[in-house]
């Protein structure tokens, strides 16, 4: 009979400390703020003969780095259909409604969602992990969440489950 655990990856340095903006919609969005965000991964997997479902640490090491790349950076979303990105060699401009917003292009990381939140976020974080997909069924994962957190208690959650 088949075993399975879910594990629970949840590091102090797993957080990242960033500023963003939520757009509500084409005419209101929130003032330029920031958050000290954390992730948590949980995968439940097969435990297999030899006590353990697999080396994991690919997985932490992952998280560090992502968390690492967003760290001190002002975030964007790249798929609003409320705001408009203009790069420039010089400055990078975001376009909501009747503003133009200045940034630096070392200070601006331009994500491929739809709005800076936690939804989106936790997504993007299972999308990276994602590009994994076929080690992860080779090791018999089942499912992966992946929360993340603006502060304490207040957290959202992306799932992928494995196709029966």
């Amino acid at each position: 009979m088949k075993r399975y655990t879910s594990i629970e990856l949840f590091k102090e340095n797993f957080k990242f400390s960033c500023g963003h903006f939520t757009i509500f919609s084409a005419k209101h969005r929130e003032n330029l703020h920031g958050h000290n965000f954390q992730v948590m991964v949980r995968f439940t997997s097969e435990v297999l003969e030899h006590g353990m479902t697999f080396d994991y640490g690919k997985l932490k090491r992952k998280t560090e780095r992502l968390c690492s790349e967003l760290n001190e950076h002002f975030l964007l979303p790249g798929e609003s259909p409320y705001l408009r990105i203009e790069q420039r060699e010089d400055l990078v401009f975001a376009h909501f409604d009747t503003e133009k917003i200045p940034f630096l292009p070392r200070d601006v990381i331009i994500l491929p969602i739809a709005n800076v939140t936690l939804e989106e976020l936790s997504r993007w974080f299972l999308e990276q992990y994602l590009e994994d997909q076929q080690e992860f069924e080779a090791f018999g994962v089942r499912e992966i969440e992946v929360k993340a957190f603006s502060g304490p208690g207040q957290s959202a959650s992306a799932i992928w489950k494995r196709s029966p």
